[in-house]
C-alpha cells in the first residue's frame, strides 16, 4: 500500500510539473503567480539612439506573448532602418522618466501586459504624452490586464476587453478600411484579409470620441469563445481593431493585431505600423 501511494503521489507530481512547465512556455505563467514588480534603476540608453526615436517597451507582467514579441521586434526593427530612425527595445519600466523619455519621439507598447510601471513612472509617461509625444499600442496593450490604470484605459484604449476568440484561437478574417483617405491608411487596400486572435470589448471606443480607422467584419469569421461546455458570444456589431486619438498635444494609435509573430510578416499590418510610427512621430501632422 506505501509503494502504491508512493507511486501515485510521483505521478502526480510529475504532472503538475508539466502543466506548470506548460503554463510556463506558453507565456501565462504571471496569471498564475501575478507579478507586480516595478523597475527603479533606470537603464542605459546607448548614445547612437538619436532623433527621430521610438522606445519599444516589452515588460509582461501579465501572459507573455513571446512569438508576438519577438516578431514585432524584427518587424519594428525593419520598419526603422527603412525609415532611417533610431529603436531602443526595453523591458525596464525605469526609462519613463521625464529624462530619458524627452529622447524619444515614439513610444510602442509592443504586447505589454499587467502593471508593468509604478505611479512616479506613469505620471512621466502621462506628461510626456500630453505635451507632445506619440503612442503606438499594439494587441495585449489593449487587453484586460492593464484594469487598474485608469487614464491609460480612458485616454489611450477608450474601451474595456472582454475576451479573445477560442476554438479555434486565431482565425482569418476581413479588415476593413473606414477611412481610406487617412495618411494612417495610406497605401492598404478598402479590405483585406489577416489572420488573428481577435479580441472583443465592452463596446466600441467610437463611443468615447476615439477616431476608428479600421473594423473587422465579423460575418467573416466566429466570434465566439469556447470554454469547455460553454460558449461565450463575442460580437460587437461595431468592431474597430485599429483606431486613434489625441491626448492633450500627443497621439495614440491602437492595433488589436500582433498576437502571433506572423502578424508582423503580413504586409498590410506591417504597411499601417510604418504609417502609423511616421504619423506620431512627426509632430506637425493633424491628430484628425
Amino acid at each position: 500500500m506505501v509503494k502504491i501511494i508512493s507511486r501515485l503521489l510521483l505521478v502526480l507530481v510529475l504532472l503538475l510539473a508539466l502543466v506548470l512547465a506548460g503554463v510556463w512556455y506558453i507565456g501565462a505563467w504571471n496569471l498564475i503567480v501575478p507579478n507586480h514588480s516595478h523597475d527603479t534603476a533606470a537603464p542605459v540608453i546607448p548614445g547612437e539612439v538619436s532623433e527621430p526615436a521610438i522606445l519599444v517597451f516589452t515588460k509582461t507582467n501579465g501572459f507573455r506573448h513571446k512569438d508576438g514579441i519577438a516578431g514585432g521586434l524584427v518587424a519594428l526593427r525593419q520598419i526603422a532602418g527603412k525609415r532611417d530612425w533610431s529603436l531602443y527595445a526595453t523591458e525596464n519600466g525605469a526609462v519613463f522618466n521625464r529624462e530619458q523619455l524627452s529622447r524619444f519621439a515614439a513610444v510602442v507598447f509592443l504586447n505589454t501586459t499587467g502593471d508593468t510601471l509604478n505611479a512616479e513612472q506613469e505620471q512621466a509617461f502621462q506628461v510626456w504624452l500630453e505635451s507632445g509625444g506619440g503612442w503606438l499600442g499594439i494587441h495585449a496593450a489593449g487587453d484586460g490586464s492593464h484594469s487598474d490604470w485608469d487614464w491609460y484605459l480612458e485616454k489611450l484604449i477608450g474601451a474595456r476587453f472582454t475576451a479573445h476568440i477560442l476554438g479555434p484561437q486565431t482565425q482569418q478574417a476581413t479588415v476593413v478600411s473606414e477611412q481610406p483617405e487617412s495618411p494612417l491608411l495610406a497605401g492598404l487596400p478598402p479590405q483585406w484579409q489577416h489572420e488573428e486572435e481577435w479580441y472583443s470589448w465592452e463596446q466600441s471606443p467610437r463611443g468615447n470620441g476615439f477616431d476608428v480607422l479600421a473594423v473587422v467584419d465579423e460575418s467573416s469569421y466566429t466570434p465566439v469563445q469556447k470554454l469547455l461546455w460553454k460558449e461565450y458570444d463575442l460580437r460587437m456589431g461595431d468592431h474597430p481593431v485599429v483606431w486613434s486619438n489625441c491626448v492633450g498635444e500627443g497621439k495614440t494609435l491602437y492595433s488589436a493585431m500582433g498576437h502571433w509573430g506572423s502578424a508582423f510578416a503580413q504586409p498590410q499590418h506591417l504597411r499601417l505600423l510604418e504609417n502609423g510610427l511616421a504619423w506620431l512621430i512627426d509632430r506637425s501632422a493633424d491628430c484628425r
